[in-house]
């Protein structure tokens, strides 16, 4: 008697994501892994290849997989592309990876296994002036051929999936979809740890309004500094609390925060740990996520799993996310948003209801389907031929 076949070898590709520098995209790929290790699925041996930084941030994902650490720092970019092309082929060969999933959006040309890529969004390419000249050309020259050759695209929502066909010319056959999830936060930390978190932060008697992101272009935060500055004089104990760490387009925030002379009601919190963060989304009045671009978003769900309101742009992948649980405006008005917020303030009872309807509207997002999804895709893909190592020209 032959013996069973034994459990299909996946490699996970993790040397792009350099803790607290990838955004929403870093938040997504460890939640998902995270569920994926709750799952144990004992079919499949999954192993992370990380970069140096990696570990030092996410020991309870090198804890729960077998992790292997690539001689890269994670600190320049240039060096993470080259180790994907060269150390990563030949360290998954030698492990004898069947499938190697590349989580970051791009996978390199020569490959010794069949490649599933993950695509947040193809935004560098729809919006190149947001970024600069090396991303957004390195962008354009990979990203499409990545998901051309790709065994399977996964994606975060239909607006991304359609993204994928349209732009870079996807079969649609091989795009599957894997949404993000939301952890259940349950019932919050002691009330007297949450005034000591609020104290922290200079927010104890105060409410807030909270925006939880890094300073990208795309995350818009001039247009909400704009609409706090028309309704801070009639409400002066208001704050806008802004979370995240400092990105491109910080010196662009700053700028904003002080013409308006918003300096001290606005309270800048930089990277926050996520039980602080935890407390501020219980304790907000609403939060506000003015993104020009999101191809999912997922601080909409982390808000509504709380119950905190929501106000969104009506954008990307955002409408699909948030359904009918959330205020959707144009992220581009920022007269609409104050007024937006200004009646909700003035509303409980209208706050009540959103909160209501978030919470139902989390349920649908959960990590453990999202984990499932993602293991049925190495299932299929291990089922079929392996493609090509080396991309066609195309």
């Amino acid at each position: 008697m032959s013996a069973a076949p034994g459990p299909t070898r996946v490699g996970v590709n993790l040397l792009w994501l350099v803790p607290g520098e990838v955004g929403g995209s870093e938040e997504y790929t460890v939640r998902l892994l995270g569920a994926l290790a709750d799952l144990a699925p004992d079919d499949l041996e999954v192993t992370l290849y990380v970069n140096g930084r990696f570990g030092g941030t996410h020991a309870e994902l090198t804890e729960r997989f077998r992790t292997v650490v690539a001689p890269v720092s994670g600190s320049s970019r240039l060096v993470r592309v080259g180790a994907e092309s060269t150390w990563l082929g030949s360290r998954t060969l030698r492990d004898r990876v069947e499938l190697v999933h590349h989580a970051g959006g791009t996978m390199p040309t020569l490959r010794t296994a069949p490649g599933v890529v993950t695509l947040h969004d193809l935004q560098p390419i729809t919006h190149p002036e947001r970024f600069g000249l090396v991303k957004r050309t390195y962008i354009r020259m990979v990203a499409p051929r990545s998901l051309r050759a790709a065994a399977r695209v996964v994606c975060l929502t239909e607006f991304t999936a359609g993204d994928a066909v349209a732009l870079a010319g996807v079969d649609p056959a091989r795009v599957s979809l894997v949404p993000c999830g939301v952890d259940d936060p349950g019932p919050g930390p002691d009330p007297l740890v949450q005034e000591s978190v609020l104290e922290r932060h200079g927010l104890l008697g105060h409410p807030f309004v909270l925006y939880p992101a890094i300073t990208y272009a795309h995350k818009n935060h001039e247009t909400l500094v704009a609409a706090f500055a028309r309704i801070a004089t009639a409400r002066p104990d208001l704050r806008l609390v802004l979370t995240g760490s400092e990105g491109s387009y910080e010196p662009v925030v700053r700028a904003a925060v002080s013409a308006y002379g918003l300096t001290g009601r606005v309270v800048r919190t930089g990277r926050i740990p996520e039980h602080e963060l935890d407390v501020l989304y219980r304790q907000a009045s609403l939060m506000a996520f003015p993104s020009r671009y999101e191809g999912f978003g997922l601080p909409v769900l982390e808000a509504m799993v709380r119950g905190c309101p929501v106000v969104a742009s009506d954008v990307g992948g955002l409408p699909s996310v948030a359904g009918d649980a959330a205020v959707l405006v144009d992220p581009l008005d920022p007269v609409v948003w104050a007024d937006t917020i200004a009646d909700l303030l003035d509303h409980p009872d209208r706050r009540t209801v959103l909160s209501r309807h978030g919470v139902e509207r989390a349920r649908h997002f959960r990590w453990p389907d999202a984990a499932g999804a993602l293991a049925d895709v190495y299932r299929d893909v291990a089922r079929r031929d392996p493609r090509p190592t080396t991309e066609e020209t195309r």
